[in-house]
């Protein structure tokens, strides 16, 4: 979250979360991936858990994003059930999903879901 203020790009915050997962061995799910959120809920831009630095959109004050990284125990390799819902890992490994919704501030980022 830290990745998040105006002047650092898409690609910033993936990189971040990819990092961080990379020195916990866990995985990241590829894809699936944050989001814009405006006058709809999905939005351009994607926002992926994974990517490089100083790549992708800058973020500019007042952009609004999903940020929801995947990771997993096991492998990044994933399913969709029958239910066109339910996500499980291939491997059968626990997996974790985490959202938060922020808005880009002259000063870097408020949360706008959940606690702060």
């Amino acid at each position: 979250m830290s990745q998040i203020k105006p002047g650092a790009t898409i690609g910033d915050i993936g990189n971040a979360i990819e990092t961080f997962a990379h020195e916990h061995n866990l995985s990241v799910v590829e894809e699936l991936v944050g989001h814009g959120v405006g006058t709809s809920i999905h939005e351009e831009p994607d926002v992926p858990n994974y990517g490089k630095k100083g790549s992708g959109i800058t973020l500019k004050e007042g952009m609004v994003i999903a940020v929801e990284p995947m990771l997993n125990l096991g492998s990044k390799e994933v399913c969709i059930l029958d239910d066109n819902w339910t996500i499980v890992t291939e491997d059968e490994m626990p997996s974790a999903h985490f959202e938060h919704t922020v808005v880009v501030t002259k000063d870097g980022y408020e949360i706008l879901t959940g606690d702060k």
